[in-house]
Parts: C-alpha cells; sequence; structure tokens
C-alpha cells in the first residue's frame, strides 16, 4: 500500500522535522491511525514528493522526519486552462476535483448569465479558498506535486478582455460544426471554456469566438455543465495528452 500523501504548504528539505497541518494531523491520526515509525509522504506543489517517517503522533498533532526527496513525473504533457463557468451545489467541487485528476493545469472560475450562484467580495474569496481545498485534495489522491491555482472569480467579459497565452481556445456548443478531432494537435497551452446549468448563451459564445474560441460540438447529445468539462478534458488527453502513452 503506498504511503498515505498530505499536503504541507511550507518547505521541506530533506533531515527537515515537520508539523503536519491540523486537517492533515487530525486525518493522520485519527482517520487513518497511522502509529510512530510509519511512513508518509508529504508535497508543496514544487514538484517533488518529501518521504517522512512520523515521529510523533497524538490525536491533533502529528510530527514527522523528512528522509528522502523524489521528483515527481505525474503531469499532463498538455497544458489545460479550464475557464468553468460557477455551477450549483456539489457539481463545481465535482468538477474541479476531477479535472484536477485528468491533469488541468489551472482553474478560472466564470460568472456567467446563466450561473445560479452570484458571487462576490468576501464570499466569492472563501469559494475561492474552498475550490483550492478541493485541489489539494485531489492533488493528495492522484499523486500529482504540483498543485493547479484557482483564480479569482471573474465574469465572462472581464475574463475575456484579460490577454492569454492560449494557442488553442475551445468552447462548446451543441449546434458546432466541428468536433475535436478536426483540430490540429495544439503546441502549447490549451484553454477550455465551459458554460454552467444551461450551457452559455448564444451571446457569449459569439463573445467567446470573438476572442479566438472554436465552438466544438462531443457528439450528438446535451452533456451536463459537470459531464462536459470532464469528457472534453478525456478527450483532449486521448487525442493528444497522456491517455495514449
Amino acid at each position: 500500500m503506498p504511503n498515505p500523501r498530505f499536503y504541507h504548504p511550507e518547505k521541506l528539505a530533506p533531515g527537515a522535522t515537520i508539523t503536519l497541518t491540523p486537517n492533515a494531523a487530525v486525518h493522520a491520526s485519527r482517520a487513518l491511525r497511522l502509529q510512530v515509525g510509519e511512513k508518509a509522504t508529504l508535497f508543496n506543489g514544487d514538484g517533488n514528493d518529501y518521504v517522512c517517517e512520523l515521529i510523533l503522533v497524538k490525536k491533533t498533532e502529528v510530527v514527522a522526519k523528512v528522509r528522502s526527496i523524489r521528483h515527481v513525473d505525474s503531469e499532463s504533457p498538455l497544458k489545460i486552462s479550464l475557464a468553468q463557468a460557477i455551477s450549483s451545489g456539489d457539481r463545481m467541487d465535482y468538477t474541479i476535483q476531477k479535472a484536477v485528476e485528468m491533469g488541468v493545469c489551472s482553474i478560472q472560475p466564470i460568472a456567467s448569465q446563466r450561473s445560479v450562484v452570484k458571487l462576490s467580495g468576501e464570499r466569492a474569496e472563501k469559494r475561492r479558498e474552498h475550490w483550492q481545498n478541493v485541489v489539494i485534495s485531489a492533488c493528495e489522491q492522484s499523486g500529482r506535486a504540483i498543485l493547479p491555482a484557482v483564480a479569482p472569480p471573474l465574469s465572462l467579459a472581464n475574463w475575456l478582455a484579460q490577454p492569454s497565452g492560449a494557442t488553442l481556445r475551445i468552447t462548446l456548443s451543441p449546434t458546432a460544426e466541428q468536433c475535436l478531432h478536426d483540430l490540429p494537435m495544439p503546441e502549447g497551452e490549451i484553454c477550455l471554456l465551459i458554460g454552467a446549468e444551461g450551457g452559455l448563451t448564444e451571446d457569449e459564445i459569439a463573445m467567446a469566438s470573438s476572442q479566438g474560441f472554436i465552438p466544438v460540438r462531443l457528439g450528438n447529445r446535451i452533456l451536463r455543465t459537470e459531464t462536459a468539462s470532464l469528457a472534453a478534458i478525456s478527450a483532449m488527453q486521448t487525442l493528444w495528452g497522456d491517455f495514449n502513452r
């Protein structure tokens, strides 16, 4: 069984003595019931795993000694940035969790016309922090050692007004004429724009198209927002990424 992995937000190095974060400590001691002398893996987003030995285990405090460092090669060859219109309930959490497992490198929450959830100010920042924690949990589970960043929510218009380094920009539309396999293999970053419940409006698709986004369809069925994101990412990984390795 592989060592349990925990995110630690500070610098890590062989020989260092590390006190796990309160959440990680509770999970290690109460949920996993780890004991002194057992191994655990820490990561801080620098691309490495740090294998540790637990030297103190209490209910709310766990201390580990870093024994070795290992570079992690788990990133996708595709640099996919997901611009996801904010969906309601657990849909947004689910979409972010699974998108991280499938290799996206960044996530931009979008306030679209059909987004049911409206966020601003302190509430928006709290949701961004929550979504970043969803990313951390997904990285712990999937073995990624680089953390995708969740950006502060923006309106679609404000986000499109920002400069983008993506060489391929895709949005989904059930009426689009092109499919993913009609597009050439991208040489740089991919930006994927997905609507909320009900999808993007025609005006929003036109606005995105004016900024270089290519409308693409995924089959002949209309997909839910959480399905659309993951289906598109899976298809790109199959066509161009690490699913065909």
